[in-house]
């Protein structure tokens, strides 16, 4: 009965040691996310910063090159329609 119970005791403190183990990675896991997370905040926030600006500065040549395209990609749908009635 010693025998087991000396077992389940060394089975016990080697869990203990592994969760131990693992609990202080989680915590510098925790950290290093915690920080990575802090790193693309300060990006995301610099991105918005400069999408508002590029946004605004941009609005009316944005448009043109909207309306640009919209009669580029028509002429291309009309030739790629016209080459399929000829098939």
């Amino acid at each position: 009965m010693a025998g087991i119970l000396d077992k389940l005791s060394e089975e016990a403190q080697e869990l203990k040691r592994l969760r131990d183990e693992l609990r202080v990675q989680l915590d510098l896991g925790r950290m290093e996310a915690r920080d990575r997370w802090e790193k693309a905040e300060k990006s995301w926030n610099v991105f918005e910063d400069k999408l508002k600006v590029v946004a605004h500065e941009t609005g009316e040549a944005l448009r043109d090159v909207g309306e640009a395209t919209k009669l580029v990609l028509e002429e291309i749908r009309e030739h790629y329609r016209a080459i399929r009635k000829h098939l």
